[in-house]
């Protein structure tokens, strides 16, 4: 039969498309990815607009050889609705190969995410450089500093994406990333990152209660941006007209 890939967006049940929403009322399960973000809405909202009961898939279950969205997309018209978009920031290209191999089809319903979303900042998305993720465990950890280090190098904007547990209900928040960068940087002191840098702190884009606070990081480590999911970003190089569009999210 068939496994769906949807994409939710970024907002509430109803920024869904309407192709991804006429697909989910075609398909026999439904199936929500809930471990990589989180909903800026209630699962019953979904399912009371959708018209369907949803599944919470956790990552033992998506990523599992043989997993229950796999066996049943078998014989069944299956929806896997992921926030953002399916195959950016969060891919699940893995699924969808195993799911290939055993001859199911598949389907992909865009929609947006934090990589185009990010453009409400009002920094130019394509001077982004290479896309970063923070783990809560980053004791030893040194690739977003050394990602925010190459993209420095070129003038480029670096985005940070962040860790987080929705079993658990922890998350990382603006205020720990910009503390692993200051500890980053003590630890190798190669002048990347410091308390004067200018940064931009995002919550919740693209949702009704978005928050997006820009300032140096002394400033930003001051700021309670509230419930996830969050995001920063370090700039590079600006253009004036980043520049002028910035100056309404200063604190």
């Amino acid at each position: 039969m068939s496994l769906n890939f949807i994409g939710l967006g970024l907002g509430n049940e109803k920024d869904i498309t309407l192709n991804g929403l006429e697909a989910i009322k075609k398909c026999d399960s439904v199936y929500l990815e809930n471990y990589t973000s989180i909903l800026q809405c209630k699962k019953e909202e979904l399912e009371k607009l959708y018209g369907k009961k949803i599944t919470p898939a956790d990552r033992k279950m998506t990523e599992n050889d043989d997993n229950e969205i796999i066996r049943n997309s078998r014989t069944k018209n299956v929806a896997f609705l992921v926030i953002g978009d399916p195959l950016v920031a969060t891919t699940h290209i893995d699924l969808m190969m195993r799911a290939k191999k055993e001859g199911i089809k598949c389907r992909i319903f865009h929609n947006s995410s934090i990589i185009s979303a990010v453009g409400v900042t009002g920094l130019q998305v394509y001077k982004f450089g290479k896309t970063t993720s923070i783990p809560m465990d980053n004791e030893n950890v040194e690739a977003p500093y050394n990602a925010l280090k190459d993209n420095l190098s070129l003038g480029m904007h670096t985005l940070f994406l962040l860790d987080l547990n929705p079993e658990e209900e922890k998350f990382m928040s603006v205020n720990d990333t910009i503390r692993y960068l200051l500890k980053v940087e003590i630890k190798k002191n190669e002048k990347i990152f410091s308390e004067k840098t200018l940064s931009i702190g995002c919550a919740r884009i693209g949702s009704e209660t978005q928050m997006i606070k820009a300032g140096t990081a002394k400033d930003l480590l001051k700021q309670d941006f509230g419930k996830p999911v969050h995001c920063l970003v370090v700039p590079g190089k600006l253009h004036f007209m980043e520049e002028e569009f910035l100056k309404s999210y200063f604190v």
